[in-house]
């Protein structure tokens, strides 16, 4: 009996010896599959996705690499064996920084617009202007972010044109005492509101800290670069109007004098009524994208 006793008792301990080895060596759950990576889309830091059964999480601004593939390794993060399947063409729904403008809506309103000008370089670029879209209400702010990208849609043809088809025109104006380092044919239109001139590139290099005079074609090679330099103008610029761009939109004074500050000597005033109502029509679209009313005072 007592033989029979120990022998029971070495069989409870093997028992359960074999069952603690079992829960340990379990496999844990996988997570399910993230909206799967997608090459024509732009991810930012800490955004997820799955690629080839794992979730990967990007570390910075990538396009177009592949998660896991060699010499890529850097860009995203393994987050380990997922299941399930994923949207194949994910859109972030959510803006960084709490922008009004979502990509998804960034890309209703740029359909055919040039792969240069992405999503991510407008959202980069808003940290060198704080208050641009988020000064006011809601309503305001939405109504700013309209007007900046309509506008810049009449200047580029929706987003296609990085520079200005003619660049021909001297538009070096000698009498400035640093002169035209680039060249008499160097400073064309370039990004989303098509900067022009050396004075306009020396103040907008000065105040963005970039070597803008002698280098203007860095806002025609870095998509950051070019919504800077078309915030700078909106942001501190007057232009052939009394007031900034983003001081006529704070301060209700309306969608038209956001014309007249930036080509209010060519168009305002009757002068090319045509030129006028694109981007009015441009101006409604996009509001009606963000979900607010135009406001008063669209024409100029």
């Amino acid at each position: 009996m007592f033989k029979l006793r120990i022998l029971a008792a070495l069989a409870a301990v093997t028992l359960t010896s074999a069952l603690a080895v079992v829960s340990v060596t379990s496999p844990a759950a996988a997570a399910a599959c993230a909206p799967s990576w997608n090459a024509s889309s732009v991810y930012t830091a800490n955004m997820v996705v799955s690629h080839a059964a794992h979730n990967w999480s990007a570390k910075w601004w990538t396009q177009n690499e592949t998660p896991g593939t060699t010499g890529q390794w850097g860009v995203w993060a393994d987050q380990g064996v997922c299941t399930g399947g994923g949207n194949p063409n994910p859109t972030p729904t959510s803006s960084p920084g709490g922008f009004v403008v979502t990509q998804a809506q960034f890309n209703s309103m740029f359909p055919n617009r040039n792969p240069f000008y992405t999503y991510a370089g407008l959202t980069a670029a808003l940290n060198a202007f704080p208050s641009f879209a988020k000064t006011g209400s809601d309503t305001i702010r939405r109504q700013e972010a309209a007007a900046f990208l309509a506008n810049a849609n009449h200047e580029t043809g929706g987003l296609v044109y990085i520079t200005e088809i003619n660049k021909s025109n001297d538009l070096c104006d000698e009498s400035q005492s640093y002169g035209c380092p680039a060249g008499t044919y160097g400073y064309y239109g370039r990004g989303p509101i098509q900067l022009s001139w050396n004075f306009n590139y020396k103040a907008a290099g000065d105040a963005l800290g970039l070597p803008l005079l002698t280098n203007p074609y860095l806002v025609e090679r870095d998509a950051s670069v070019a919504w800077r330099t078309g915030l700078w103008y909106w942001m501190t610029q007057s232009g052939p109007g009394t007031m900034t761009p983003h001081n006529a939109m704070v301060n209700q004074r309306g969608f038209g004098e956001t014309i007249r500050s930036i080509n209010g000597s060519l168009e305002c005033n009757g002068r090319n009524p045509a030129q006028v109502q694109s981007r009015i029509n441009a101006y409604q679209r996009f509001v009606q994208i963000l979900g607010t009313t135009p406001g008063g005072n669209l024409s100029c």
